[in-house]
């Protein structure tokens, strides 16, 4: 072996000694990034000669490597391409991000963790998203209902419903996020809510009989009957999804985690004014609100409705020969007034009637 003048063969094979290496493909190595060139990362690991983290497993498409690394960084690297005849090894530092990435994602799931996606783009049967580098897929049976129109590089919060790396198998969840923050809301609300309190709620949703409520991640319903004193056809005379407004609770039932709700219960009760105002004798104009097939219902005080019998209307019409409808105005006198069980009976003549008056429906 020749040696190099000046240098003793002791020296010479502790400096042998130095690249003593059994580097193979698959090892994981630590080094140094050391410079740059049009291939990608040169980093030392020890090696004969500076070993090369190829572009494409440095950064993605459209990254500029020296954004991402720079000169004295130290890493750990994967070694995927033995040393070729320079002695040169190929590297990657995605993969180690990954496999990094992948046991953080494992911990996440085991404790049931959510975490945040960012989505890539929807495709059929769901959406494609990336977390920590991986891409995942959120099934549309798995998205919120809200959440269906997601844009590309969205945020949305997740929670991991598979995961197998030998499968690459990566299957998530947002509706998982949403029922578990439902249902930890539900038990806060039902451990503190009580009969008679007043709370904020925003209306939700509305229906026939009816508008929910979210007075803080419960759904309550508030019935038709409970919107105001005054007859409503339909909760959207006076409601719309997305109204904020303060409600009384009426009923809670802790087993079936259901909630009753009163608007009106927040006004005064006008069957109080009214007995202050209306005696039985008095002759008085009202406000038809509805007709019914046994008379109608005419409101005489606001909030309260009284009924004109089915024949005092006939005989009404035939009189003043005109059909009455909804929203007409009639005077009547008052015959009956029960304000303790809230029923008034009319009539359009001043003599007394006997008949038991009829209580207006709720």
């Amino acid at each position: 072996m020749a040696v190099k003048k000046g240098v003793s063969e002791e020296d010479f094979e502790k400096l042998l000694e130095q690249y003593d290496y059994k580097f193979k493909k698959g090892d994981l190595v630590k080094g140094t990034v050391c410079g740059f060139d049009s291939q990608g990362v040169l980093v030392d690991i020890g090696a004969k000669t500076t070993a090369l983290i190829p572009n494409y497993e440095a950064v993605d498409k459209g990254e500029n490597v020296e954004d991402k690394f720079e000169k004295g960084q130290q890493g750990e690297f994967l070694i995927i391409k033995e040393e070729d005849e320079d002695g040169k090894f190929l590297l990657s530092k995605k993969k180690v991000d990954f496999a990094y990435a992948w046991k953080d994602l494992e911990k996440a799931k085991e404790a049931d963790e959510t975490i945040l996606g960012t989505v890539i783009n929807t495709v059929k049967g769901g959406v494609l998203v990336e977390v920590a580098g991986v891409r995942g897929f959120i099934p549309s049976s798995q998205l919120r209902a809200k959440e269906t129109d997601l844009e590309a590089g969205s945020k949305i919060e997740v929670k991991i419903l598979t995961l197998d790396v030998q499968q690459n198998n990566f299957i998530l969840s947002n509706k998982k996020v949403y029922d578990d923050t439902v249902q930890e809301a539900k038990n806060n609300l039902f451990s503190q809510i009580e009969v008679g309190q007043i709370v904020k709620g925003e209306v939700v949703r509305i229906t026939d009989f009816g508008a929910f409520v979210d007075i803080g991640g419960v759904d309550g319903l508030l019935p038709l009957s409970q919107l105001s004193w005054r007859w409503i056809d339909h909760p959207t005379d006076i409601l719309h999804v997305g109204d904020k407004i303060d409600v009384e609770v009426i009923l809670v039932d802790h087993a079936k985690q259901r909630i009753s709700l009163s608007l009106k219960k927040l006004e005064p009760d006008p069957w109080i004014e009214a007995e202050k105002n209306i005696k039985e004798g008095d002759e008085i104009e009202g406000t038809i609100t509805r007709l019914k097939y046994f008379g109608a219902f005419v409101e005489v005080f606001p909030g309260v409705e009284a009924l004109l019998p089915h024949d005092e209307v006939i005989e009404y019409q035939n009189e003043n020969k005109n059909i009455l409808q909804v929203g007409d105005k009639i005077k009547t006198h008052i015959i009956k007034f029960n304000p303790a069980d809230r029923r008034i009976a009319l009539s359009i003549h001043t003599q007394n009637i006997e008949n038991d008056s009829v209580k207006p429906e709720e």
